[in-house]
C-alpha cells in the first residue's frame, strides 16, 4: 500500500478519531467547511480495500444485507386521511424497474445500499431524463446555504440544503444537482453533520482491524510450522557462525506448512523449549468469533443468518430462535432500509396525488412465513368485521375502522340484533285467518 492512500498527519492530539492498517493512517470524515459537507476519499477507499475485498466477516454481513434489500420492488401507496392504503402500479414506476439499459431495480437496490454500508450515504440521480445513475459516494459534496451567516452557513439556524455537487477526479468541472435531481439514502444519521449519513463500519472499524490481525495470526501460524513456538538455546562454546548456519538449517528443513510435523534432530549441545502456545490453547475460535458477533450486531444482522460461529452453536439453530433472528433481520432492520430508500427515491420520479412511493416485498421469498402471519391477522380481522357489522354497524364504516385500527369510524344503522329488542317490542303481526274471504 502506497502513499496515495494515506491520509496527511494531523497533530497529535487528534489521532482519537483515526485507525492503522499496514501502517497506513485512515482518519474519520472530515468538517463541514463553507457549507460543504464533503467525506474525505481515501477513508471510503480504506473501508473498500480494508474491509469490504479483505475482510470475511464484513463481505459476509454486507452480502446477506444487499442480497436481501435488492429483492423488494417498489409501488405507490395510496393515502386516505393520511392512512396508508392498497398498493398500485402505474408507468412513472418506469425509471426505477430500468434505472439504466438492461438494469433492474435489483441492480439499483444493490449498489444504493453498498455505498450506504462503506460511505453512510447512497446517491442517485435522474439528471438524464428517464435514467438514474448511482453516484460515487466519495466524489458527492453536500452544499448548504444561509442568508444570516454567509460565514458559516453549515451551522446557522436558518441553513437549508442547496443541493449536490458531483467531482469525479478527472479535472473537468463539477456537476451542480438540485435536491430533487438527486436521491440521498442516508439510513444512520451522522451526529457531526446536517445531511449525511455514517456507515455501520464507523463505530467497529477497531473491530475489523482486530478481525483481520486474528486471520494473519492464524496464518501465521501455518506459514511459520503450524506448531507451538520454540527457543532453541546452545552451548556457551557454540560460535555465533555455527549458530547461524544451525538456524538456517532448521529453518530450511522445519519452517512452513510443508515441513510441519518432521521429527527434530538437535545435537552439539542444542537445546529446544516451548514457549508458545497452539490455536487451541488461545481459545482461537471463541477470541474470533466474538469479533464477528460485534460486527454482526453493528448490521443489524443476527449471526445464526449469515452462519457466524457463535450463531451456529448452542440452541441458536433451534426452529424458534431462527425464525426470531429472521424476524429480527426483517422487521428491525430490511424494513426500515427500505422506507429510507423509498422515501429517498420518491423526487426522482412522479407520485401520484394522493400516494407515496413504497416497497413491495410480498414476493421475497425470505419472508414467507410473514405472509402466513398476515394471514392470520386477516383472518382475525374479518371475524371481527362480520361481528361488526352483525352488530348493526355499517359495513363501510366497519371495514375502514379495521383498517385504520381507530373504531371511531364506525357508523351504526340503528338496527339491532334481535337479542338486544326489548321484550314485547317486536310483536309479531297477526296471521289472517284463511276461513274469512
Amino acid at each position: 500500500m502506497t502513499s496515495l492512500w494515506q491520509h496527511a498527519r494531523r497533530p497529535a492530539a487528534r489521532t482519537d478519531d483515526s485507525w492503522q492498517v499496514d501502517g497506513n493512517v485512515y482518519y474519520g470524515t472530515g468538517r463541514p467547511v463553507d457549507g460543504r459537507e464533503r467525506p474525505l476519499p481515501q477513508e471510503f477507499e480504506a473501508k473498500v480495500r480494508h474491509a469490504y475485498k479483505s475482510n470475511g466477516p464484513v463481505f459476509a454481513l454486507m452480502l446477506v444485507r444487499q442480497l436481501l434489500f435488492s429483492e423488494a420492488r417498489f409501488q405507490f401507496r395510496q393515502m386516505r386521511n393520511r392512512r396508508p392504503g392498497e398498493l398500485f402500479g402505474t408507468p412513472a414506476l418506469a425509471p426505477l424497474e430500468t434505472p439504466w439499459p438492461g438494469g433492474t431495480t435489483g441492480n439499483l437496490l444493490s449498489r444504493y445500499i453498498q455505498n450506504a454500508d462503506l460511505e453512510g450515504n447512497g446517491y442517485v440521480t435522474n439528471y438524464t431524463p428517464g435514467r438514474l445513475k448511482v453516484l460515487r459516494p466519495d466524489w458527492v459534496t453536500i452544499i448548504t446555504g444561509s442568508e444570516e451567516s454567509p460565514g458559516q452557513p453549515s451551522d446557522a439556524i436558518d441553513s437549508e440544503l442547496l443541493g449536490y455537487m458531483y467531482d469525479p477526479p478527472t479535472g473537468n468541472e463539477p456537476w451542480f444537482l438540485l435536491p430533487e435531481q438527486v436521491g440521498h439514502f442516508a439510513p444512520i444519521p451522522d451526529p457531526e453533520f446536517q445531511y449525511r449519513g455514517m456507515s455501520w463500519l464507523t463505530p467497529v472499524i477497531r473491530e475489523i482491524v482486530g478481525d483481520t490481525a486474528a486471520t494473519r495470526h492464524k496464518l501465521k501460524f501455518f506459514e511459520n510450522g503450524a506448531t507451538p513456538q520454540v527457543v532453541v538455546s546452545m552451548d556457551a562454546s557454540v560460535t555465533p557462525d555455527k549458530v547461524r548456519k544451525f538456524q538456517a538449517l532448521m529453518d530450511s528443513q522445519h519452517r512452513g506448512v510443508d515441513t510441519a510435523y518432521k521429527t527434530l534432530y538437535l545435537g552439539g549441545g542444542a537445546d529446544v523449549t516451548v514457549v508458545g502456545k497452539d490455536l487451541h490453547q488461545l481459545d482461537f475460535k471463541a477470541t474470533q468469533g466474538a469479533g464477528e458477533t460485534r460486527l454482526a450486531a453493528a448490521a443489524g444482522v443476527p449471526p445464526v443468518i449469515v452462519g457466524f460461529s457463535e450463531g451456529l452453536a448452542g440452541s441458536s439453530l433451534n426452529a424458534g430462535n431462527y425464525a426470531s433472528s429472521r424476524r429480527r433481520l426483517a422487521d428491525g432492520t430490511m424494513r426500515p432500509l427500505w422506507r429510507e430508500a423509498a422515501g429517498s427515491l420518491a423526487p426522482l420520479i412522479d407520485v401520484p396525488a394522493g400516494a407515496e412511493l413504497w416497497y413491495d416485498d410480498r414476493d421475497i421469498a425470505f419472508l414467507r412465513e410473514d405472509r402466513r402471519d398476515a394471514a392470520e391477522i386477516q383472518g382475525l380481522q374479518s371475524r371481527t368485521i362480520r361481528q361488526l357489522v352483525d352488530a348493526g354497524y355499517e359495513p363501510k364504516s366497519v371495514v375502514a375502522a379495521v383498517e385504520a385500527e381507530d373504531y371511531s369510524l364506525l357508523t351504526h344503522t340503528g338496527l339491532y340484533s334481535v337479542q338486544l329488542q326489548k321484550p314485547g317490542s317486536g310483536e309479531p303481526a297477526p296471521e289472517e285467518d284463511p276461513e274469512v274471504t
